[in-house]
């Protein structure tokens, strides 16, 4: 079997006989800016069916697991997964998956998408 110059090794989980298995892992990441004007990174990881999203300051050495998940990355991240499920990146499960985890913590995306809109 031949692999491609690039692949990585973690993207490889299985090798069956001459076929490859390659699995993505459905990871999204995206940078804002904290009220300070620090610069924050945020990763939000499904596995398994759940998702688990963790931070890091640009001045903090360890990122930091949020469990249960802020409700202003819940939303970020919707509105991530939203535009790129436009474009075919991402999933609809996934996108309303995470609308639903938004409304059991008592949060509305809607509302979100009318303030940007107003701007």
């Amino acid at each position: 079997m031949i692999l491609p110059r690039d692949f990585k090794v973690s993207e490889v989980l299985a090798l069956i006989g001459r076929t490859a298995i390659f699995f993505m892992h459905n990871q999204h990441v995206w940078t804002e800016r904290t009220e300070e004007g620090e610069k924050r990174e945020v990763r939000a990881i499904k596995f398994g069916g759940n998702w688990r999203i963790q931070s890091k300051l640009a001045s903090a050495d360890a990122w930091t697991y949020h469990d249960p998940a802020l409700l202003t990355d819940l939303i970020e991240l919707r509105d991530l997964l939203f535009r790129k499920y436009q474009r075919r990146r991402a999933a609809y499960e996934d996108v309303v998956l995470i609308e639903k985890m938004i409304t059991a913590r008592g949060g509305d995306w809607r509302q979100a998408e009318e303030e940007e809109t107003e701007d």
